[in-house]
């Protein structure tokens, strides 16, 4: 009752404090779950897009980032009825769940951002609930194993998937950052309760970074930055006064070269909506694919 207690305190009443004033909060709370994560490589970006975008977005996003689809297939990946057809992107500096359905999706499908393997879907939503997540979509078999859909403070939407047979994927080049913009009010019950499930830890906290990076670059913001066994997370703070396409990107994905990829890009099809700028080391630019599917991609400043 102890950990239950503490878990809701930071759910629910952690407001504006600081990170540093909880966290012998979120030690004890990660100590209380098992890690569930099994690695970066098994998470994936869900995209959603047009049928008829479908194959444009394949080729397009292999030919920017490299690596190859699996072939695809029509199934149904909710609980309810529909149709979809569903394949995997792998590339080196990234994964993505691509879905062209069919049918109209079933709420709340569409909204979830990532799919995260875990070691067991049973111990997940169990670490998922006690951490302060609601599960919004009770835990279901697909074609190939189980999956579930939690939704943490501040409205953040993740789907948990297992397998019953274990995937074997290579590591990435470069591992992505999953991008969340939350509200000042929930930023730091949603960063506390991501923490104790996923036994992550802050990296950087700034509370002025550079405001170019949401599109305002006459302002600063709060970026909250966490690693994990689940991969990277870059936590957007803000007011909701965003500028397009700031926040319709799910996923940073890392490269050697920007200029090359961003050739790459627009000669397959993508479009750059943002031109490349330098903020905080990195030079960074946000590109549209086919399908309308918003990224952010960065390399190292001077590369």
């Amino acid at each position: 009752m102890r950990i239950k207690s503490l878990v809701l305190a930071a759910v629910l009443g952690i407001g504006t404090a600081s990170l540093a004033t909880v966290a012998p909060l979120e030690a004890r709370t990660a100590q209380a779950t098992p890690e569930v994560a099994v690695g970066s490589q098994y998470d994936t970006t869900h995209v959603y897009v047009d049928p008829a975008e479908v194959d444009r977005f394949v080729q397009s996003f292999t030919a920017t980032f490299g690596g190859q689809s699996t072939k695809q297939v029509v199934v149904t990946v909710t609980p309810t009825p529909s149709s979809t057809s569903s394949q995997l992107l792998q590339t080196p500096v990234g994964t993505v769940s691509l879905f062209g359905f069919k049918t109209p999706v079933p709420h709340p499908f569409g909204a979830e951002r990532t799919g995260y393997l875990v070691k067991d879907m049973d111990t997940a939503i169990r670490a998922a609930r006690a951490a302060g997540a609601d599960v919004i979509v009770d835990a279901f078999p697909d074609p190939i194993g189980r999956d579930a859909v939690i939704q943490w403070p501040g409205g953040v939407n993740m789907q948990l998937y297992w397998h019953t047979t274990a995937p074997n994927y290579a590591a990435f080049q470069t591992v992505p950052e999953n991008r969340v913009y939350v509200s000042k009010d929930r930023a730091n019950a949603f960063i506390h309760s991501f923490l104790a499930f996923s036994h992550g830890k802050v990296v950087s906290d700034d509370a002025h970074a550079p405001g170019v990076e949401i599109g305002r670059s006459n302002d600063t913001y709060r970026r909250v930055r966490i690693e994990s066994t689940f991969g990277k997370m870059s936590v957007q703070v803000t007011d909701g006064h965003l500028p397009y396409p700031y926040g319709h990107e799910l996923t940073g994905y890392e490269v050697i070269n920007l200029d090359d990829t961003l050739a790459k890009a627009k000669a397959s099809g993508a479009k750059v909506l943002v031109e490349p700028y330098t903020a905080d080391g990195r030079r960074i630019a946000m590109v549209a694919f086919p399908g309308n599917y918003v990224a952010e991609i960065h390399a190292a400043a001077g590369k």
